[in-house]
């Protein structure tokens, strides 16, 4: 059993629902996919980060009047809570808005590490939140009831109330937007992260981001036979992976350091440039690969390819900064010029979104890599 994305968007919209916005989860693609395909542009946003998407559907609300809707990831809940609290809760400005949460890591649900303890507790931090919320799993009857609920609910009390979708609740969508065309020239992301590592000077310490950067790294490092000590695996912190660098960076004066970033992350907390930028220390080479899309949760387009990433970090005081670069020989120039300069260093790599079927997961906990790169870090 499982909900037509359609039918649930339709009794959404038969309660008056007409703006949806937010950061996509893998739970949520399908109904993501047909929301995207169904709705003009101005009536769909997805948002840099959850917090920015609830700030959306304020304004859409303060606008019209209409209860609109937020999507995101139980792990997004945390960029979420200060503008849910201290501008939509019904103590403050009250704004009515449904909230549908992707409950990655649900009591049962077998799911990767960093999403076990943010499942088991999301019941908990809603309940503390004062929020009323339903859960929706693959009965289409009760979704649809729950959707209704939900907009009448969040009218009613002029607050927010929330959805959680369990995995596997949504059926295929009936309707997707064609993918965007690709330029032959760019590469895949793996090639890419792999042709980059195989640039740097032996002995860099890498921290890579959530998601299939992380998962690729893994898998090149073994493909090579490289040692994966020197690498540090966000599984989790969307848009912080910068920052872990640059704290490393900081402390480690002596240490090159290298963060592989993707566009999604970068956008999601793109302030963390500015403190890059304005740091006096560390060996930082920050590589932004850029395809344009959420591409571990479902290939929905970021707003990258719109905004001028190197330029970003140039105006925020990144010493040297090169790209966007496409091909083999410029990517390989580009990362071997830049390792040899000193202090915190851009580069943005514009690469073929999608991964392999076959892609793997690393078999190492996240403590055990942890251990293994600390040991080496601090050696």
């Amino acid at each position: 059993m499982s909900v037509s994305p359609q039918a649930f968007f339709r009794a959404l919209e038969a309660e008056g629902v007409d703006f949806l916005a937010g950061v996509p989860d893998s739970l949520l693609k399908e109904f993501c996919a047909y929301v995207d395909a169904a709705l003009p542009a101005e009536n769909h946003v997805i948002a840099a980060n959850e917090g920015a998407a609830v700030g959306l559907a304020a304004g859409h609300h303060l606008a019209t009047g209409r209860v609109p809707l937020v999507y995101m990831q139980n792990s997004g809940l945390g960029n979420a809570v200060n503008p849910l609290l201290s501008l939509a809760d019904a103590e403050v400005y009250g704004l009515p808005m449904v909230v549908m949460v992707g409950w990655r890591g649900a009591p049962g649900t077998p799911d990767e590490p960093q999403h076990v303890k943010q499942g088991r507790v999301t019941p908990a931090l809603l309940e503390a939140m004062e929020y009323p919320w339903r859960e929706l799993d693959g009965d289409e009857d009760a979704a649809l009831e729950a959707a209704r609920w939900a907009v009448r609910t969040a009218r009613d009390r002029s607050a927010p109330v929330v959805l959680l979708v369990r995995k596997g609740a949504f059926g295929k969508a009936e309707k997707k937007r064609a993918a965007p065309d690709v330029p032959d020239a760019r590469m895949a992301r793996e090639a890419a992260i792999a042709l980059v590592t195989g640039a740097l000077p032996e002995g860099a310490t890498v921290v890579a981001t959530t998601g299939m950067i992380s998962r690729e790294l893994y898998e090149q490092r073994g493909a090579r036979g490289e040692d994966r000590a020197s690498d540090f695996l966000t599984v989790g912190s969307m848009g912080h992976a910068s920052q872990i660098a640059l704290g490393i960076a900081r402390a480690r004066p002596a240490a090159q350091v290298v963060c592989l970033d993707g566009d999604g992350a970068v956008l999601m907390h793109m302030g963390g440039l500015a403190t890059i930028g304005a740091s006096e220390t560390g060996d930082l080479l920050h590589i932004v690969l850029n395809n344009g899309a959420h591409d571990s949760v479902g290939g929905q387009p970021t707003a990258a390819f719109h905004t001028a990433l190197a330029g970003v970090a140039r105006a925020c005081g990144y010493g040297a900064v090169e790209g966007p670069v496409e091909t083999e020989d410029d990517i390989r120039t580009a990362v071997e010029r830049l390792a040899q300069q000193p202090g915190r260093r851009f580069l943005e790599i514009r690469v073929r979104p999608g991964a392999r079927a076959d892609l793997g997961r690393p078999k190492e906990t996240p403590a055990e890599n942890k251990a293994r790169f600390t040991a080496r870090l601090r050696g």
